[in-house]
C-alpha cells in the first residue's frame, strides 16, 4: 500500500512526536505532515512501561510540553497520567487524525535523483508492507529496543521455581500478594518498584552489583500550586519551568565543578532518612554524581521503605540463581519467590530501522550529530534525542522548533535539500552521550559520534542550546542547502555554502 507524499513523516506517536507534530500545527501549518506509529496507542514509552508504581525521574513542569503545562501538582508523575497528557495534547492540537497506528518502520532510503525520502513499514497484523514518501523525515523514536530490554547472562536463571520479570514486559494484572520479591538493578526502575511493591509483598529486596546516588525531591511544587490562586495557569507553569531548569543545571554544575560536595550533601540526606543504624555502603557510589544518572524519588519513598523494614538492599553479586533464590557471591542466600530483572534497556537507534543513502546503509556509528539533533551527510533527516541529565522534552521542544523553522527556510529560498557537512574534520571517537552508564558503555557501536567543537558537540546544556536552536542562523557554513529552485536572492549565499 503506498501513501500520499508527505511534506514531512515523523516516525514515533510518543512524547517526542506527539510534539513534534503539534509544533508543525503551529509554526507551519501550511506542512503536511504525517506520523507512523507502531503500537496501537499513543504514549510510546508511557504506553509501554506499566510495572508498578512506573513515574517519570524528570519533574513535570520540565518533562511537559513548553506549549502546554502540567496542571498537576505533582513533581513526578505517574505513567498514566503522562499518557493521558500525551493523548490529551494530541487531541487539543488535532494531531490524531494524522497517525497512522500499528505500523513498524523497517527502513528509511533517501533518493538524491528525485531529493525524498521512501519509508517502508510492516502492517504487524496484517503482514503487508506499506509505503510512504516524504521530503522531510523525523524520527521521534526514542533510543531504546520496545522489543526487549537487557537482561545479563544470569547462572541457573532458568532453574528458579518461581516468576522472572523483566520491567518492559510486566504481565497485565500480576498479583504479587504476599511474596518475597528480589529487584536485579539499581537505576531509576528498581528505585520505583522497590518502594510500590511493599504494598503487597511480604517483603522486597534490591540487588544491585554497585549503588547509585539517589536525591529525594519534593512530591508536590506547592509553590504553584499557590500561585494558581491569583496567576494564569500557563504563567505559573513557565516560572515553575524557569524555575527547575535553574535549579538542574546548578546542581549539574555544581556536581561537575565540586563533586566531592555534592557527594557529600547528597549522601547526608540519605544518611539523615535512612536513620543511623543503616549501613551507607549501600548508597556509596565509587564514582561522581552525574558521570552516570541519578536517580530521584519522591519525599524519599525508597529511604522510607528501608528504614521501616519494609524492603531491603543487599549489594553483591549473584554466583547463580536456584529454585527457591539467589546464591550470591559472599556465601549469603536471597530467598525469592519473584525475580525482577530491572537491569536496563537495550539502546536502538531509529527503532530499529535501516537507514539508506542512495543505496548506501548509513553507519550511525562513525557519523557525528549536528547540533544533537541531524545527522552528518544525511539529508533532510532530523531526529529527538532528549537531555540525560535533565528532562528528555527540554531538547525535544526546541529540537522541533529548529525542525520547524528548517523546513520553512527551505521553502522560502526553494531548496530540496540540506545536509549537514563537516568541512573543518572535528571528528572524534566519543560517543554522542556524555555518560558512564552500562546501557550507554554497551552500546558504544550503535550511537552517534560528536566532534570537539560545535555544532558538533552534544552540549547537553539546555541555556547554550535554546538560543542555538530557536534562534541561530541557518546559513550559519554548516549546513548544505541544494536545489533546482532555489531563489536567485539567495543563490549566492547558497553557492558559498556548497563551494560552488
Amino acid at each position: 500500500m503506498n501513501h500520499s507524499h508527505l511534506d514531512v513523516l515523523i516516525i514515533g506517536a510518543g512524547l517526542s512526536g506527539i510534539g513534534a507534530a503539534c509544533h508543525l500545527k503551529q509554526k507551519a501549518p501550511e506542512v503536511r505532515f504525517g506520523i507512523v506509529e507502531r503500537r496501537k496507542r499513543i504514549g510510546g514509552t508511557w504506553d509501554l512501561f506499566r510495572y508498578p508504581g512506573i513515574r517519570s525521574d524528570s519533574d513535570m513542569f520540565t518533562l511537559g510540553y513548553n506549549f502546554r503545562p502540567w496542571t498537576d501538582t505533582k513533581m513526578l508523575a505517574d505513567g498514566p497520567s503522562i499518557r493521558h497528557y500525551i493523548e490529551d495534547t494530541a487531541k487539543t492540537y488535532r494531531v490524531k487524525k494524522h497517525i497512522h497506528f500499528g505500523l513498524k518502520v523497517l527502513s528509511e532510503e533517501w533518493d538524491s535523483g528525485k531529493n525524498l525520502w521512501t519509508v517502508t513499514a510492516l502492517n504487524e497484523e496484517t503482514g503487508e508492507k506499506e509505503t510512504f514518501t516524504a521530503s522531510f523525515v523525523f524520527n521521534c523514536t526514542g533510543y531504546y529496543n520496545y522489543d526487549a530490554g537487557y537482561t545479563p547472562k544470569i547462572p541457573g536463571i532458568n532453574r528458579f521455581g518461581g516468576d522472572v520479570i523483566h520491567p518492559q514486559h510486566w504481565p497485565d494484572n500480576y498479583d504479587y500478594s504476599g511474596k518475597r520479591v528480589v529487584v536485579i538493578g539499581s537505576g531509576a526502575t528498581a528505585v520505583t518498584l522497590v518502594p510500590a511493591m511493599t504494598d503487597k509483598a511480604a517483603h522486597v529486596t534490591m540487588l544491585q552489583r554497585s549503588p547509585t546516588y539517589v536525591a529525594t525531591v519534593p512530591e508536590q511544587d506547592l509553590i504553584s500550586r499557590n500561585l494558581r490562586r491569583i496567576l494564569p495557569e500557563m504563567v505559573v507553569y513557565r516560572m515553575a519551568r524557569a524555575r527547575n531548569i535553574l535549579l538542574q543545571r546548578t546542581v549539574y554544575q555544581l556536581s561537575m565543578k565540586k563533586p566531592k560536595a555534592i557527594r557529600r550533601l547528597l549522601l547526608a540526606s540519605a544518611r539523615r532518612q535512612l536513620g543511623p543504624d543503616f549501613d551507607m555502603k549501600h548508597f556509596q557510589p565509587h564514582y561522581n554524581p552525574w558521570e552516570e544518572r541519578m536517580c530521584a524519588v519522591p519525599k524519599g519513598d525508597l529511604f522510607k521503605v528501608l528504614r521501616e523494614g519494609k524492603a531491603s538492599v543487599v549489594t553483591d553479586h549473584i554466583e547463580r540463581v536456584n529454585k527457591t533464590g539467589i546464591k550470591l557471591k559472599s556465601g549469603e542466600t536471597l530467598a525469592a519467590d519473584v525475580i525482577i530483572t530491572a537491569t536496563g534497556l537495550d539502546l536502538q537507534m531509529f527503532g530499529g530501522a535501516t537507514i539508506r543513502v542512495d543505496g548506501n546503509d548509513v553507519n550511525i556509528a562513525e557519523t557525528m550529530m549536528y547540533k544533537g539533533l541531524m545527522l552528518e551527510n544525511v539529508p533532510n533527516m532530523a531526529l529527538v534525542f532528549g537531555y540525560t541529565n535533565s528532562s528528555w522534552t527540554l531538547k525535544a521542544d526546541i529540537a522541533c522548533e529548529f525542525v520547524c523553522r528548517l523546513v520553512k527556510h527551505m521553502r522560502d529560498i526553494g531548496a530540496d535539500k540540506v545536509t549537514p557537512v563537516d568541512e573543518e574534520g572535528c571528528g572524534t571517537d566519543l560517543n554522542f552521550l556524555n555518560l558512564r552508564s552500562g546501557y550507554i558503555q554497551r552500546a558504544n557501536d550503535r550511537l552517534p559520534r560528536q566532534g570537539d567543537r560545535t555544532p558538533w558537540q552534544n552540549l547537553n546544556d539546555y541555556l547554550r542550546d535554546l538560543p542555538a536552536l530557536r534562534y541561530g542562523n541557518l546559513n550559519d557554513g554548516h549546513l548544505r542547502f541544494e536545489g533546482a529552485h532555489l531563489h536567485a536572492g539567495k543563490r549566492g549565499l547558497v553557492q558559498q555554502l556548497i563551494g560552488s
